[in-house]
């Protein structure tokens, strides 16, 4: 499953190559509450039809008729600057909440060579930045390191593309056939790490590199950073645990295992008894994995993770244990079995 930025790249590559002409549209600024964040993406194809999404559907519609009907190439092929919202009646006709505003960086006729450069990069598993002046309407594409998503000065807007997040999954069984389309579609660069052989031969999942090694070996070699996440799915404690410990100890912002709630602490006392690890090290594994959402088979399970995934990258879920008292007490624990 492709991410979102790549869906609008495919999008307007296919609509190029079909004769038609197509505008891109990007989210520079919002003021109050908005539906999409800074660095969002509307590519708009002169015959109506559209990729990405800049609102809840109001202000879509708006920018799809002006597409149409050519006003938004009235001022020429040159960035421009639209804003939508900043009154209470403008707010409610575009479905903005709470007076939202929204202010959009229009490119009438998008570089295509810059368009394809940036493809190219992305699909090369670089992170990418593209800057757009709107005072002489250059465009250009670069190499990113992981700073801001998004950079607006009222006259050049930066975004950034790619995969900004990595996430390695331990154990190649049937969950992370789930679990990696889905996180792949969350902007996550997939990793797969999984000693067994047998698991090796049947693994084809596409855009998710099988690394060779033991599981230890292999998050250390990885280098986890506060971008990283490490999911340990084989439910064996010889596979998982090696991982584990490795992942506690580095700055990965999500570690998370498979297994019921007893498993889970059974394994908690033992990374702390036999393997040396802090209370607070060890406090970091969210075990049972996922959100609580009575989740079973193995794409509910890949459903869970993937929202904790989330959950955590925005700052919802505190990063501990889902055993802890941060979720409603009344939930019936869940014994994810792989």
């Amino acid at each position: 499953m492709e991410s979102l930025d790549q869906q609008v790249l495919d999008a307007m590559g296919r609509w190029h190559a079909q004769g038609h002409r197509f505008a891109l549209v990007t989210v520079a600024q919002t003021w109050g509450s908005a539906p999409r964040q800074p660095g969002a993406w509307l590519a708009l194809c002169d015959d109506g039809r559209v990729q990405g999404s800049v609102s809840g559907g109001c202000i879509e519609d708006d920018l799809i008729e002006r597409m149409r009907s050519g006003a938004l190439r009235a001022a020429g092929a040159a960035p421009t600057l639209v804003t939508y919202g900043g009154t209470r009646e403008a707010a409610r006709r575009y479905g903005l909440p709470c007076g939202g505003t929204l202010a959009l960086v229009v490119e009438p006729e998008p570089d295509l060579a810059s368009l394809q450069q940036l493809a190219q990069g992305i699909q090369a598993g670089r992170l990418m930045r593209r800057r757009v002046d709107l005072r002489d309407g250059l465009v250009t594409v670069m190499d990113a390191d992981a700073g801001p998503e998004v950079q607006w000065d009222g006259e050049v807007l930066c975004t950034t593309h790619g995969p900004r997040w990595r996430l390695l999954v331990i154990g190649a069984a049937q969950t992370a056939r789930f679990l990696v389309p889905i996180a792949q579609s969350l902007g996550f660069a997939v990793s797969v790490c999984d000693p067994r052989p047998e698991y090796h031969t049947e693994w084809d999942v596409p855009d998710a590199p099988w690394l060779p090694g033991m599981p230890d070996d292999v998050v250390l070699a990885m280098r986890p950073d506060p971008h990283t996440a490490v999911v340990a799915l084989t439910h064996d404690p010889k596979l998982d645990d090696l991982a584990l410990i490795e992942a506690l100890r580095s700055p990965a912002y999500y570690v998370g295992a498979l297994g019921s709630v007893a498993n889970n602490e059974v394994r908690r006392a033992r990374l702390c008894e036999h393997f040396e690890l802090s209370t607070a090290e060890v406090d970091r594994l969210h075990g049972p994995i996922g959100l609580p959402i009575g989740s079973r088979t193995p794409p509910e399970i890949a459903v869970a993770i993937a929202a904790q995934l989330v959950a955590v990258r925005r700052g919802v879920c505190a990063n501990a244990p889902a055993t802890e008292a941060a979720w409603p007490p009344s939930r019936t624990p869940v014994c994810q079995a792989g």
